[in-house]
């Protein structure tokens, strides 16, 4: 038993019997053995441990246990160590041990794969499952148990400042590319969904008041979080910004009657990070768990207003069964023994984030240069200009939560050396357009790299309008809280990353393509970046467009796989590429307030009757699909569509079959995608196809009722490569006999 300074330490403030203060290091563990040999279920097993735990600890598992000095070094910590909430080492208890990076671990060295945005051109959900399992893999290595690496936040507008972080614009894509990495990753470690709801803006992500109506809330908005929790996600992690007037951290009617009681989620709750509570207890009650990552708001209010009885225990308990009980029945779950750290960056890992970065690539251009299409690159070629500042750059995207750093990184000029290493190169960085331009001129190609980097978008670490108050009183008011709020506003304004203020290139980039392909028609222009470069204006005079996105660490190497002809360009846009800007909704980056309907992305552009420049889904290969509706059935619930596709080329090759409805009634039908698979053919080869297909486009939602039910009007089905611009062709969509709910 404890000694008695252990007993007076330890408070109990609660109703019932006082638990008995031993030192039992093995509790947790052995709630887990009863868990994994069915003796208890996990709620039981949770139960058990709470009722031997003091209310202090009851209130430790509602924050993060770092102090709040730690938060000016946060940036510091977070790559070098696990965050710790609620560990309870007088029970064994671990604690939830937090993890983040979408494109990789943020702790150490890691395997640094391609911006989850990549991931998305790969259309994909297997591929995406791998990669889910090489990061829970590489999580618990670090000895970390919990990953919030999954981002559905919809890509409402490619100035995001995040944008690569999710998966794009269409619910469909991004609830079963998020649903997958959820499945992988939780093969080691707790899954961890972000960010809860509606947050698809950056600069003004503490302060922004998201207005949106019923309908596109749960039609557009809220489907591939659902499809994600489906999937088993342990955990949701709340957004900075409100909705519907409401703080997220305090909205109840998203965090429980929406999450809880109609998705039925039996996970646990996170704040995001610092300045993502904005009330100890009425973020509790709304159902908002854990605050994270320091001893903040809920250190200081809870324990008094528990001793007062403002809080009830109950409330207490409620979140406390929660996270116990979700960490007790994942760690049920595991078999093996924890990760030696060699499996980081293993050269398997490696090979797997190649695998991705190649797939991800999208070819949006290939004309003929005399007989044959400029890529891939011609077995003749003796004389290669590899031109841009990005050529040599390891740029793997933003350097805010999500960075990820890896033992070494490929740039696109060491990729090409690698895969041409009897061909003369040339370099030039491009800040002296003419000699780009002389160096274009003396080789057979020139290779342009071209893009954005982390000075351009990423996530806005310092931002203006965050509610101070969670550091202290001393912050509430007065002439502290002024000197805080006005020195991030002024950081805000020099710190790098945030929304982007524009979608087109660098003008000093417009001016080198249009010298470079003037200088040397044989030239292939290569863009870099996390969501839509507008194209409109210079690529007439572009032979060959790729884009290759931020890559990973392998990035070099796929880049020069796809330009040799080694690998297919399997990728495929995950959003709409318009012709300019104007095509799509507003966007204010410093926007207080905005309001979110059902018009954005290609749907936008089909109601409008805009021709994109690129159409969601578009990406060219190196041969030649036709695809083939053959039958499908389909109801409420789903239903799946047999597709016959032939190779019709010369060489194998990769598509993404595409299967889309509309309201064909109206003057300008919608497209909804509906399901997707990819599969590679042989030259000639001709094979089918079954393709499951999602009800969720083609329903609404009764807000009095919670039920779903079909659209009203003449829905269509189409096979197609990407959105199609005509409904030719396209079938009736059958709707069996289904079931509402």
């Amino acid at each position: 038993m404890a000694g008695p300074q252990v007993a007076q330490a330890q408070k109990w403030w609660g109703g019932g019997p006082r638990p008995t203060l031993g030192n039992d290091a093995g509790a947790y563990d052995e709630a887990v053995r009863a868990a994994r040999a069915g003796e208890l279920d996990a709620d039981a097993a949770a139960g058990q441990l709470i009722d031997r735990m003091t209310d202090r600890e009851l209130l430790g598992l509602l924050d993060g246990d770092s102090p709040r000095r730690l938060m000016p070094i946060i940036p510091l910590l977070h790559g070098r160590r696990p965050f710790v909430a609620g560990a309870v080492p007088r029970l064994g208890i671990p604690g939830i041990r937090f993890s983040d990076g979408t494109r990789g671990v943020v702790i150490g060295d890691s395997t640094a794969f391609p911006a989850a945005m990549a991931r998305a051109a790969t259309w994909d959900p297997l591929l995406e499952e791998r990669v889910g399992q090489v990061i829970g893999m590489e999580t618990r290595a670090r000895g970390a148990n919990y990953s919030a690496s999954i981002c559905v936040n919809l890509l409402r507008h490619p100035a995001w400042g995040r944008a690569q972080e999710c998966y794009g614009e269409d619910p469909v894509l991004t609830g079963r590319m998020g649903a997958a990495l959820t499945r992988g990753v939780r093969v080691h470690v707790m899954a961890c969904v972000k960010h809860f709801a509606l947050n698809s803006m950056e600069n003004e992500r503490f302060e922004v008041d998201v207005s949106v109506d019923e309908h596109a809330l749960h039609e557009v908005y809220l489907p591939h979080f659902k499809a994600v929790i489906d999937a088993g996600a342990d955990s949701v992690m709340s957004a900075y910004n409100k909705v519907r007037g409401q703080y997220m951290d305090v909205n109840r009617a998203l965090l429980t009657e929406v999450l809880r009681d109609e998705w039925g989620f039996t996970g646990f709750v996170t704040s995001d990070w610092v300045f993502g509570t904005h009330d100890a207890v009425l973020s509790l009650e709304a159902g908002m768990d854990i605050e994270m990552p320091l001893r903040l708001l809920r250190a200081r209010a809870l324990p008094g207003a528990l001793r007062s009885g403002v809080l009830d225990r109950a409330t207490v308990e409620r979140s406390a069964r929660r996270i116990l009980s979700t960490s007790v029945r994942h760690a049920a779950t595991l078999e093996a023994a924890k990760p030696s750290e060699s499996a980081i960056a293993s050269p398997a890992h490696r090979a797997l984030a190649r695998q991705v970065a190649a797939e991800s690539i999208v070819l949006l251009k290939n004309e003929h240069i005399g007989a044959a299409p400029l890529l891939p690159l011609a077995p003749t070629l003796t004389h290669l200009a590899v031109i841009g500042r990005l050529a040599t750059h390891a740029n793997l995207g933003d350097n805010g939560s999500s960075r990820v750093s890896p033992p070494f990184t490929i740039s696109p000029l060491q990729g090409l050396r690698e895969a041409l290493p009897g061909v003369r190169f040339t370099t030039a960085s491009g800040q002296n357009v003419s000699a780009a331009a002389a160096a274009a001129a003396a080789a057979d190609t020139a290779i342009l790299i071209v893009g954005l980097d982390q000075h351009d978008e990423g996530e806005s670490v310092v931002t203006g309008g965050v509610e101070v108050g969670v550091l202290g009183r001393a912050f509430d008011a007065g002439p502290l809280r002024r000197m805080f709020v006005a020195l991030a506003h002024v950081a805000s304004h020099f710190v790098h990353g945030g929304d982007r203020t524009t979608l087109d290139l660098h003008a000093s980039d417009v001016r080198l393509i249009r010298a470079v392909t003037a200088a040397n028609p044989r030239t292939v222009v290569v863009l870099i970046g996390g969501s839509t470069i507008l194209t409109q204006g210079w690529d007439e005079s572009v032979p060959a467009l790729l884009l290759a996105w931020y890559g990973g660490m392998e990035g070099g190497r796929a880049l020069a796989s796809v330009l040799t002809g080694t690998a297919e360009p399997g990728g495929r846009l995950p959003f709409v590429l318009p012709t300019n800007a104007a095509q799509l909704p507003p966007f204010d980056p410093a926007a207080k307030a905005v309001t979110y309907d059902n018009s954005w992305g290609q749907r936008r552009l089909d109601a409008a009757g805009h021709t994109a420049a690129f159409p969601f889904g578009f990406g060219l290969g190196y041969t030649t699909i036709e695809h083939r509706l053959l039958e499908h059935s389909f109801d409420e619930t789903g239903g799946s569509a047999q597709v016959m596709v032939r190779n019709t080329g010369e060489r194998a090759g990769s598509s993404v079959v595409q299967l889309y409805a509309a309201d064909i009634s109206l003057r300008r039908p919608v497209a909804q995608l509906l399901g997707f698979a990819k599969m590679t053919l042989q030259a000639g080869e001709e094979k089918s196809i079954r393709v499951s297909l999602d009800a969720g486009p083609t329903l609404q939602r009764d807000p009095v009722t919670r039920q779903w039910s079909p659209r009203a009007g003449e829905w269509a089905l189409l096979a197609a490569q990407h959105s199609p611009a005509s409904w030719a062709g396209a079938v009736p969509l059958h709707r069996a006999a289904g079931i509402d709910g």
